[in-house]
């Protein structure tokens, strides 16, 4: 059984890094202070190979799609990832990659605990879980231009850690930039319902561990359950109380593959009344009880 989460950090990342350092050099980075990729996602592909998904991200990351598609699911919702898209996760995002073509390339950085994290614009203070846009032609040939820029910095012997923070803080605020336009854009044309069901899936990723009833989140956007019920299966064909059971089971499953904890440590965690309420819940949705599914 593992000793830990499978949380994605700096130490995990660093594992996989220097058990294959000799093929990785060129297309990837890590120290303390951040880790990076650099068109070929080896590191990536090596992670999903080795670990099990799904993973939890500590700490921000944020990158961009130069080539390539892939399918990730990101906070329960499937996201297609492909050319000219930026993207950001944050910390306590969930991710499940699905699949990706041969010729995916990424370009991104994630920051670690011992970097100097500059003043951060709003989209990153943790309001935004993660986000995927398509960006214009110029937006990304400049967060390009800054990740080479930070790629070659990196690769200097006592580099100066103040130009790396700054050019980070250039690179948030490109993307904070370019994600309030879509907002903007989005708010404009998106209708009531999607609107709803944005809102609803955001409560969701927050609360869901400790909140696993409609009723809650009706309240918290002020509608009622009904109301809220029939938009939230309108809006996606899936019913409202099967996206929370998809959180609340995302979860489970990292609490029984990744940790130690004993079933009924998981089971309060995540706020159930009791070891059997909890076990009975899991085998309907899963078909096997959690103790076996944690032997598989």
């Amino acid at each position: 059984m593992k000793s830990q989460p499978k949380l994605m950090n700096y130490s995990r990342m660093k594992g996989v890094f220097d058990a294959h350092m000799e093929q990785m050099f060129k297309h990837a980075f890590i120290n303390s202070e951040l880790g990076m990729l650099y068109g070929d996602p080896s590191m990536f592909k090596l992670i999903i190979q080795q670990h099990k998904p799904p993973f939890i991200i500590n700490d921000f990351r944020m990158g961009l799609i130069a080539k390539g598609h892939a399918i990730v699911r990101v906070n329960l919702v499937e996201k297609q990832l492909e050319p000219g898209m930026l993207l950001f996760v944050g910390a306590g995002t969930i991710i499940h990659p699905i699949s990706f073509t041969e010729d995916l390339e990424i370009y991104g950085i994630g920051l670690f605990d011992d970097f100097p994290m500059p003043q951060i614009p709003s989209t990153f203070n943790g309001q935004v879980r993660d986000f995927q846009v398509k960006a214009s032609d110029a937006d990304i040939t400049t967060a390009r231009h800054i990740i080479d820029t930070i790629w070659y910095i990196v690769h200097q012997k006592g580099y100066n850690h103040q130009t790396l923070s700054c050019l980070v803080a250039a690179m948030m605020h490109l993307y904070d930039g370019v994600y309030q336009r879509h907002t903007d854009m989005l708010q404009a044309s998106q209708s009531r319902e999607q609107t709803i069901f944005d809102r609803f899936i955001q409560l969701v990723n927050q609360h869901c561990f400790e909140q696993h009833q409609i009723g809650y989140y009706a309240d918290r956007m002020c509608l009622t359950e009904r109301y809220l019920s029939t938009i939230i299966r309108q809006t996606s064909g899936v019913t409202a109380k099967e996206w929370i059971d998809r959180a609340l089971i995302t979860r489970i499953k990292v609490e029984l593959m990744h940790t130690n904890k004993s079933i009924a440590q998981i089971a309060d965690d995540l706020h159930f009344p009791n070891p059997s309420f909890f076990s009975k819940y899991f085998k309907r949705i899963i078909g096997v009880p959690p103790g076996e599914y944690r032997l598989e």
